[in-house]
């Protein structure tokens, strides 16, 4: 059965608002949705689009939600698509990072975020598992995994460059089946709608060159570069991010990086909302809240043009492309590659929070954190090990997890 608008606004504005828990749910509510209830799209069409947004940066379940609008009624279906997945979760974030910059420096509300930051590391360590047990099924991944995690860890390599040797490797040792394959033809309607898509992403750098908004511009091109490297879900740039934000440009701190992924798990939508939730607050503390806004809006414009774009131009050819033994080659690369970067991610995280003071120790090219032991926060440990024992124990929810720590946080401060 072919929906019209008036259906397509209603199941993907109720797949956008249920949006929770990350990748998998959303995928799995999708299913639910459009092969199971409504039966739009078949189970095998559904898989097929589900492998040919997995080849693809960016976050594959809006773009899924994207490519499954595009089947059903065209351009403008994925656009409704796509859009409604992602304005729901777009208009919570503005809210709490709003009233994250506003009260954040609260001491009972730092006790709670504290809560949140221990569970997180939690969190990331579930994302570690999940995805490790997906991607690690041969011998060289787990050797890439493990080349990853030194590179990024020990040498603080650019995750661009650790991708692209990782996507490299896969791409040449895999086995092609068919040589036709990579034949590719690009048609003229194809091209007008790269042309199209590249013009509206490069919309925000005419006006802000124009003018001349050094600090917007400086957000506008690194959340473009973010948007051309986030394979394998936001877990896998978050350390690049932080590294970039927190270290480089110094415009927010791990805490404030790991409290915005908190409530990024909190809300429907993409996880890469953390990407708006950081260009608030890094706009907000230079500039004040009008600037906070229009940061947010221009992370949003250029993490998300480009999804459009990838499906738009890629859909009519999903076939070709899933079917690609090179790119699925490359694409596992990648993903090993993504295990080893989100162990970092784990460390990194782990170490910020449950250790008020961190030192770099230095071996030649090597140079890896090393905690002091004597600074421990040992309520910070508790709840990270409290919010373990929910995911891997008792397997509760990722917001119920959430909220428990923030709790277990303020509970602290009233106390302590």
């Amino acid at each position: 059965m072919q929906p019209d608008y008036r259906q397509l606004f209603r199941v993907f504005g109720r797949i956008g608002i249920y949006s929770f828990g990350g990748p998998a749910a959303q995928i799995a509510l999708m299913h639910r949705e459009l092969v199971d209830d409504n039966r739009w799209l078949s189970e095998k069409d559904f898989l097929g689009a589900l492998s040919f947004c997995m080849l693809l940066p960016g976050p594959e379940a809006m773009q899924l939600a994207t490519y499954s609008g595009w089947r059903l009624c065209g351009v403008p279906g994925g656009l409704i698509a796509g859009l409604l997945f992602i304005l729901p979760g777009a208009a919570v974030m503005f809210a709490l990072a709003t009233i994250y910059a506003i009260f954040g420096n609260v001491p009972l509300v730092d006790a709670a975020f504290l809560g949140v930051q221990a569970t997180v590391v939690a969190i990331v360590l579930e994302a570690l598992f999940k995805v490790s047990k997906r991607a690690l099924k041969q011998v060289d991944h787990w050797i890439i995994a493990g080349l990853a995690f030194v590179a990024i860890f020990a040498f603080q390599l650019p995750f661009p460059l650790i991708l692209a040797i990782a996507a490299l490797w896969g791409f040449v040792t895999a086995k092609q089946a068919q040589a036709a394959e990579s034949q590719s033809h690009i048609p003229s309607k194809t091209a007008k709608t790269i042309a199209i898509w590249l013009a509206l992403w490069a919309v925000p750098f005419i006006i802000l060159f124009a003018f001349d908004a050094q600090f917007l511009t400086d957000v506008a091109l690194f959340f473009s570069k973010l948007a051309i490297v986030t394979f394998g879900g936001a877990y896998a740039v978050l350390a690049y991010m932080t590294q970039t934000v927190v270290s480089e440009f110094g415009w927010i701190s791990t805490d404030q990086m790991m409290d915005g992924l908190g409530l990024a798990e909190t809300t429907p939508g993409p996880l890469i909302l953390v990407t708006q939730f950081v260009a608030f607050q890094a706009a907000y503390q230079q500039f004040g809240l009008g600037q906070a806004f229009i940061a947010g809006v221009i992370t949003l414009w250029v993490t998300f043009v480009p999804c459009f774009l990838w499906i738009f131009a890629g859909a009519p050819f999903v076939g070709r492309l899933t079917a690609n033994k090179r790119l699925a080659g490359a694409l596992s690369a990648i993903t090993a590659c993504v295990v080893g970067v989100i162990l970092n991610l784990s460390l990194w995280f782990a170490a910020h929070v449950v250790f008020q003071t961190i030192d770099t120790a230095r071996f030649g090219p090597i140079s890896v954190i090393a905690p002091d032991p004597s600074s421990i926060d040992l309520v910070a440990a508790a709840i990270g090990i409290i919010g373990a024992f929910m995911l891997f124990v008792f397997h509760e929810g990722l917001g119920r997890t959430l909220i428990s720590g923030a709790l277990l946080g303020l509970c602290a401060g009233l106390v302590f």
